[in-house]
């Protein structure tokens, strides 16, 4: 095994364990988020037909948790190859040829999140400038005055969920080259087994 092998090697090892341990973070989280968002949902259901009583926060706080539950499971659908994709050419094409097409089209994936990861910072500096119109933290409550949130929070999810999509890209480059183009038997994702034998 040459050096750039085993560079190369010790890189995707090293992704793999990293991508490992913040996505199963990222899914409880993003777990968390989901079940808020539900029970902020038929909170505000309640109030509006039951009660006849529409909350003004409910919509906004539901919308943040839907924005960060899709920042925090979207790379690990990614890793898991559950994005929606059109894979007849893929399949129909000799193995070599599928492979070069599959590493063509993640380099390209790669781009195209670093352009996304540059437009969500700017997107979150606009964040800074503005308050959440609903959303505020209860400091009235120990005799403060409540104070609205900044809408960067939200927008916040955006650029942390494509730094983890970004990372798991990497991490697929590496493990379509290392195990298309060399003789290396790589790990599978330990995670992705469990949840297909549950």
């Amino acid at each position: 095994m040459n050096l750039t092998i085993k560079t190369l090697l010790y890189i995707f090892n090293f992704l793999e364990k990293i991508n490992t341990f913040f996505l199963r973070i990222g899914r409880q989280f993003a777990w968390i988020a989901i079940f808020l968002m539900v029970v902020v949902i038929m909170i505000q259901v309640f109030f509006r037909y039951v009660l006849n009583n529409a909350l003004p926060w409910p919509d906004e706080v539901a919308r943040f948790l839907m924005l960060w539950m899709t920042g925090l499971i979207a790379p690990s659908a990614y890793r898991w190859g559950g994005f929606v994709s059109i894979d007849m050419l893929e399949r129909f094409l000799p193995k070599i040829i599928s492979s070069f097409l599959t590493l063509f089209l993640l380099i390209i994936s790669l781009f195209v999140l670093i352009i996304g990861l540059e437009l969500g910072l700017k997107h979150i500096n606009a964040g800074w400038i503005f308050n959440s119109a609903s959303i505020k933290i209860p400091f009235n409550l120990i005799g403060g005055k409540a104070e609205p949130i900044k809408l960067a929070w939200m927008y916040m999810s955006l650029p942390v969920g494509i730094v983890f999509l970004i990372s798991v890209n990497i991490e697929l480059i590496l493990r379509n080259f290392l195990s298309n183009f060399t003789k290396l038997e790589l790990p599978e994702d330990l995670d992705k087994q469990k949840l297909e034998t549950q």
